[in-house]
């Protein structure tokens, strides 16, 4: 009977399988020729990750994904360079951690209590650069990112608004699903909770099932937590024996290091790109982005 089972189960794995290629098939040719930096983008992977998104509705995921395709084209995030919004990081408000989770997944930190500016575009500019950079660094095979919350010297005062948390959150859910694996918001203050339950309705389901709570004194979400990360590489500030450093300048160093690694991936001569200090430089006219029309 064991036995039975056992090969009724792989068998429903492997048509599983072969559906979501099937699905990966459809979903390419619905969305048609490409060109430019969309042919990068539009790998098998991508597309998995915006069906999967959109539950595996090929119509839904091609809507999500042409979306994207024209974010992608004006907004042009692979182009942001770090002198555009190094000013944003010199708290250590938001950076890529130098450890990785058990899965080998990037890690993304975040401290909003050392909120350090005022722009919210260019908020939003710096938390986009950090996941490209994350993505970027994520190892072959690996499609997900997670981010650890510091709550340390949080108030409402520092927060964000509400509709620049929207807006935050739209594109990350619409322009970069399923990338985040988990996001650990630790020992937020009591006063946060106010904040979280106007945000929260923000998320679709599938998000807000990625966002976990940690409280030290709870030893449950505490072993959640540890279940994702070495509690040698964790940061005491997380509960775990590490150390956590930010150094500005040799964070800097990294990021201009990485935008080569960008720059070999995107196709383009980082040396020749165009200088936008903030949005008052020179911007060059959006990359056209050939797509298909929507089916009749």
């Amino acid at each position: 009977m064991f036995r039975l089972w056992g090969s009724s189960h792989h068998d429903q794995e492997e048509n599983d399988v072969l559906r979501k290629d099937s699905k990966v098939k459809e979903l390419n040719v619905e969305i048609g020729p490409l060109s430019g930096r969309s042919v990068q983008y539009c790998t098998d992977a991508c597309l998995k990750r915006y069906l999967e998104a959109r539950n595996w509705n090929v119509d839904k995921a091609k809507k999500m994904l042409e979306e994207t395709l024209k974010w992608r084209s004006t907004y042009r995030p692979e182009e942001i360079r770090w002198n555009e919004v190094a000013l944003e990081g010199e708290t250590g408000k938001l950076f890529r951690a130098s450890f990785h989770d058990r899965q080998g997944r990037s890690v993304l930190i975040m401290r909003p209590g050392f909120q350090n500016t005022k722009s919210i575009e260019d908020q939003i500019r710096h938390l986009v650069y950090l996941i490209e950079n994350a993505i970027l660094n994520l190892p072959e095979g690996q499609e997900q990112m997670a981010w650890l919350i510091d709550f340390t010297g949080w108030s409402l005062s520092t927060s964000v608004p509400i509709k620049s948390a929207r807006d935050t959150i739209h594109i990350l859910q619409n322009h970069y699903p399923e990338r985040l694996a988990i996001a650990f918001l630790y020992n937020p203050p009591r006063i946060f909770e106010a904040f979280w339950k106007v945000v929260k309705y923000f998320l679709d389901a599938k998000t807000f099932q990625k966002v976990k709570f940690v409280y030290p004194k709870n030893k449950d979400s505490v072993e959640v937590m540890r279940s994702y990360f070495d509690e040698e590489n964790l940061p005491i500030e997380f509960g775990g024996k590490a150390t956590l450093q930010y150094d500005h300048e040799e964070f800097s160093k990294l990021m201009v290091q990485d935008e080569g690694k960008s720059a070999t991936l995107w196709g383009f001569d980082d040396k020749v790109q165009h200088v936008r200090i903030g949005h008052s430089g020179a911007e060059v006219a959006p990359e056209p982005v050939n797509i298909a029309p929507p089916a009749s």
